[in-house]
């Protein structure tokens, strides 16, 4: 079995076996889904580590027919380039995080660990997969437990609201999506359904304008909702809000990327046309990611609708760099995934960290903070701080990429997204970190505990020392995301961006602006 095989089956294999295990061993249990989620971030690690960027386009494959007619084919295939490389690596980090945060669940211990495993597992799989059948089941697989999850173990009076309207978002534009890739299947004649086939014969026989006309806005739109593009947003600070820990850490962080994963792999290498005509779409629309969240954020009182806001504006950078159709701005949106999926899910961690301690949500109750809870204190600061773009934090990398490889083709949304994404984060983040670390102690109980153990420590020390590591060596992740992009932007751009936008980069140009040490 492949490397990749073994890494998206081990949180499966790992649910089986605390499936096994009595409800009332709880301990084991939980032993169980931590041991499953550690072994599958060290494998996580190892295969990002090994991945090779001057080797083959696609390693660690794994390949197994399903089903194969002269009239239908259907393979098992998973395979790893650049980019899947980054994102099995922040899904299997956050994973373990996750699990590591709901260690003190007690309602139906058992089946919440299941289903975060189940989560798990099925994020890898999209990920991973390299066919398309296999790529929307292992997503609407990780979706699934959602609605559970929130309904069942999720916080506040509206949590039941909540699950069903995240629940109908995300069932609609998933079959927006997959009316999509149905269409593109029958339309393409090339009777498989394997991504890398694919691509090969629509290279040589390209579908028809009014094919991309068709098929590419049902993929932008569909896999748009699914990670909150403007307007079609609204599911998610609710959702986030009432969700528990763990389910807010893995959707922000992980499941939203397999959206914009989805259009890289799929939309934009296989539709040049459908980027021409739609890519200014997106560009358009990302501005009121950039903007409108940005403003709701600066309304919010409760924090975890403060954050949930914020992770939709953090979007507005993926989706521009996406826009950009350039090596630069797309190497950037992957830069921004990766360093999102890391910011969100440690502010989630410390959200529910900090509700569990005060027993509330609202900002102004929780002044004070730093003198009670340093630890916790100090890293929701460097959490704040990265989520403002400030040199140092990955997030600072991916933003500034998207800025420059934006530039040239769309200039006034660059200047947009640096008032609206850096200006407008840096005041509701840092007005939201005075008041919670330097405020009034308010109502606040006398008697907070801070994470008391290296233990308790160790997830939040792992995120943010994810921020800070890939943000001062942004090239552990650009020279391995490199080749993949250029892929996709060779294959997209003939269509879809002027002679004039269409210049070669090189790879030093896609790190050096991403670097904090040159500015």
């Amino acid at each position: 079995m492949s490397l990749t095989s073994t890494l998206l089956m081990t949180p499966f294999l790992t649910a089986l076996l605390v499936l096994l295990v009595p409800g009332n061993y709880r301990f084991v249990v939980r032993c169980l889904a931590l041991l499953g989620s550690l072994v599958t971030a060290i494998l996580g690690v190892v295969l990002f580590l090994k991945f090779d960027p001057t080797g083959a386009p696609y390693q660690f494959e794994g390949l197994s027919t399903w089903v194969s007619s002269s009239v239908f084919r259907l393979n098992y295939h998973v395979g790893v380039d650049g980019i899947a490389a980054a994102m099995l690596l922040v899904t299997s980090l956050v994973g373990f995080a996750a699990v590591a945060v709901s260690w003190d669940i007690d309602k139906q211990t058992k089946l919440f660990l299941i289903l975060l495993l189940v989560m798990i597992g099925g994020a890898l799989g999209a990920f991973a997969s390299l066919d398309l059948f296999f790529f929307y089941f292992f997503n609407e697989l990780a979706l699934v437990p959602t609605f559970i999850m929130i309904g069942v173990w999720g916080v506040g009076e509206d949590r039941t609201y909540a699950a069903y309207k995240i629940t109908m978002y995300l069932t609609a534009g998933a079959m927006v999506a997959l009316i999509g890739l149905i269409a593109l299947y029958t339309l393409s004649g090339a009777n498989t359904l394997d991504i890398v086939e694919l691509q090969k014969h629509l290279a040589k026989t390209p579908l028809s304008s009014s094919a991309q006309a068709f098929i590419f806005p049902c993929l932008l739109f569909g896999f748009g909702t699914l990670v909150g593009l403007f307007p079609f947003h609204s599911w998610a600070p609710q959702g986030y809000g009432c969700a528990p820990s763990a389910t807010a850490m893995m959707h922000a962080g992980i499941l939203k990327k397999a959206g914009l994963f989805a259009l890289l792999r799929v939309a934009l290498p296989m539709m040049p046309e459908g980027v021409a005509r739609w890519m200014p779409v997106l560009a358009i629309l990302c501005v009121g990611n950039l903007l409108y969240c940005g403003f709701v954020a600066m309304r919010q009182r409760d924090l975890n609708l403060l954050i949930g806001n914020s992770s939709l504006a953090h979007m507005g950078f993926a989706f521009l760099g996406i826009a950009s159709v350039t090596v630069v701005g797309l190497t950037g949106a992957v830069l921004v995934m990766v360093s999102h999926a890391l910011l969100a899910a440690l502010s989630f961690a410390l959200s529910a960290w900090i509700r569990h301690q005060t027993g509330t949500l609202e900002i102004a109750k929780m002044g004070g903070l730093l003198k009670r809870m340093p630890f916790i204190g100090s890293v929701l600061t460097l959490c704040f701080l990265a989520g403002c773009g400030v040199p140092g934090f990955a997030n600072f990398a991916g933003e500034l990429a998207v800025m420059f490889g934006a530039w040239k083709g769309l200039p006034w949304i660059v200047v947009v997204a640096a008032w609206g994404g850096l200006v407008i984060g840096g005041v509701y983040m840092l007005r939201a970190l005075r008041t919670i670390l330097h405020g009034n102690a308010g109502v606040m109980l006398p008697s907070l505990i801070d994470a008391p153990t290296a233990w308790r420590k160790f997830p939040f020390v792992l995120l943010a020392g994810g921020l800070l590591l890939f943000g001062i060596f942004p090239n552990a992740l650009t020279r391995r995301i490199l080749p993949a992009v250029t892929r996709v932007a060779e294959l997209a751009r003939p269509a879809a961006v002027p002679a004039a936008t269409a210049a070669p980069v090189t790879a030093a140009a896609v790190v050096t602006p991403a670097t904090p040490a040159s500015n």
